[in-house]
């Protein structure tokens, strides 16, 4: 289980700095999308820190698991709030990578507590 954590840890990790540094950079169309759902220019910084800190907080749990399964909580938490803006929005159709990325979050949620 050790080795499916280290992983699904390092594999989210990387798409979660690859989205945070889009959301640093305000590329164009992550901020269209994410303006359009009603989300304020002045929140992505921290929404790029959350999900850097996230990504971080995985591999960080490869050496202390409490802290990768916080992180991990922490990720799961933040795609549901993304599923929730967009159903807020009335964008059923944009639900759907959010969700799949609240699938996906939750294997290194999972892999962390079984490898304990």
């Amino acid at each position: 289980m050790f080795i499916a954590y280290v992983v699904a840890a390092a594999l989210m990790a990387l798409l979660l700095l690859a989205s945070g540094s889009l959301l640093l950079a305000k590329e164009k169309g992550v901020t269209t999308t994410m303006t359009e759902l009603g989300v304020p220019l002045s929140w992505f910084p921290l929404l790029a820190v959350l999900k850097i800190a996230g990504a971080l907080g995985l591999l960080a749990g490869i050496f202390y698991r409490p802290l990768g399964i916080a992180a991990a909580a922490g990720v799961v938490l933040y795609f549901v709030g993304a599923v929730i803006t967009h159903l807020r929005a009335k964008d059923v159709k944009g639900t759907v990578i959010p969700t799949v990325l609240v699938g996906v979050s939750t294997a290194p949620l999972l892999l962390a507590i079984a490898s304990m």
